[in-house]
């Protein structure tokens, strides 16, 4: 279910291409103040674009270096005890500039950024230059707060106020794509920011001060522990993404062993994040829940003879959960969270008894096995017909409320198989 393009994103999208190019416009118009300080801090950018190398799809900010030092140009007012004297425009100007520099390697060979967050880091620097600026070029923040412990704590602060812009505008952007709630949306950005995201702050706050004082040398200095911590967290991405592949090979067993039809877990747990999402679900609940969907039928592979079809829905309720506990057997075993086989065990239990993830897993399932023999949007409405039937005992009325809703949005398709 690819997200598209709506108003609101279209109007975001626009909103930054404008800037971007009154910015430049101004800038070729009026000249660069301190050229070697933009220069230098347009190389910092460019060459952190260019260590987007081996980013993976979905990377909160798959150039930290590059943000970094947009951030702390913004935030920039001195160069060695030397006022600096860009301003806002020209904050904007550079950044964009030596970003699509960075990019034409990876636009090269279809890579490049993605419209949502080349715009989010125009709007987010904009932000913070506006923010700091005209009240540093006009000498207010000297008055209000010299140059001591008081002046790194405001370029912090503006900093924060910096990154929640960015989450606030990351969160309208995926509501206004997927339609998903934007209280958990936002919840997610903000618990992104710990990562990632607190790293790029810091060094933009001390990239900024160190340069302020030390002069531009300071640049190569505190930007190697931010590439660091970027090698880190690529490595740790590598790790999850090994980890979910583990897990989606495990799932596969079933299919293989023609005890389930082939794209049935894959569908499952597609479907079913889609719907915990739209129930509210933070990132870390997604993923358990998703492993969850994606293994809820391995205990069917303790069975001497296949369920026909795989279709577990269609089984006595006593059946459904001898196979779910002997699911949850198996998972425990294969050193999954013991979230996951909780999930997977009680995906069978009275949906009054069941916590959130387990309601979801056991009405996705059963709308997947109902809708197997159907084609056209026809058989998946008389699926979700049969639920709502069933939500007095087996299927909690929220989900399968929220399940409409997600299939909605796809025209009432189920999601493909292979």
């Amino acid at each position: 279910m690819a997200a598209r393009p709506t108003a609101p994103v279209l109007a975001v999208h626009a909103l930054a291409a404008a800037l971007s190019a009154w910015a430049i416009w101004a800038t070729l118009r009026d000249g660069l103040a301190d050229p070697g300080t933009a220069a230098a801090f347009g190389v910092l950018i460019a060459v952190g674009e260019l260590a987007r190398w081996g980013a993976r799809e979905g990377e909160r900010d798959p150039a930290p270096l590059a943000s970094a030092g947009a951030l702390a140009y913004a935030l920039l007012g001195q160069n060695a005890g030397h006022a600096s004297g860009h301003g806002v425009l020209q904050v904007i100007a550079v950044v964009v500039a030596s970003a699509l520099l960075g990019s034409v390697p990876h636009v090269a060979v279809g890579r490049g950024p993605r419209p949502d967050q080349a715009a989010r880091r125009v709007l987010t620097v904009a932000f913070a230059a506006v923010c700091f600026q005209p009240l540093y070029n006009s000498g207010l923040l000297d008055d209000w707060f010299g140059r001591g412990p008081s002046f790194a704590f405001v370029l912090l602060l503006l900093l924060l106020l910096t990154a929640l812009c960015d989450a606030v505008v990351a969160a309208l952007l995926l509501r206004a794509r997927t339609r998903y709630p934007f209280g958990p949306l936002l919840r997610d950005e903000l618990r992104g920011l710990l990562g990632i995201g607190s790293a790029v702050c810091a060094t933009g706050t001390v990239i900024a001060l160190a340069v302020a004082v030390a002069g531009l040398w300071a640049l190569p200095v505190f930007c190697v522990p931010l590439l660091l911590t970027q090698l880190a967290f690529r490595r740790y991405a590598a790790v999850r993404v090994t980890y979910r592949q583990t897990i989606t090979s495990l799932a596969r067993a079933t299919e293989i062993a023609g005890y389930t039809k082939a794209g049935h877990a894959r569908r499952v747990a597609e479907l079913s994040r889609a719907v915990g999402r739209e129930l509210g679900l933070s990132e870390s609940e997604l993923t358990v829940l998703e492993y969850a969907a994606l293994m809820h039928d391995i205990g069917q592979l303790s069975l001497l003879d296949p369920v026909p079809a795989g279709a577990t829905a269609r089984l006595p309720v006593a059946e459904q959960r001898r196979i779910a506990l002997l699911g949850g057997a198996v998972v425990r075993q294969t050193g999954v969270p013991s979230d996951v086989a909780l999930i997977v065990e009680r995906q069978a239990d009275p949906y009054r008894e069941q916590p959130l993830p387990a309601r979801i897993v056991r009405a996705v399932n059963a709308y997947d096995d109902l809708a197997e023999d159907a084609e056209g949007p026809g058989g998946s409405l008389n699926a979700l017909e049969q639920l709502r039937l069933g939500t007095g005992r087996d299927y909690h009325p929220q989900v399968v409320e929220s399940l409409a809703r997600v299939l909605a949005r796809g025209c009432l398709t189920r999601v493909p198989p292979g």
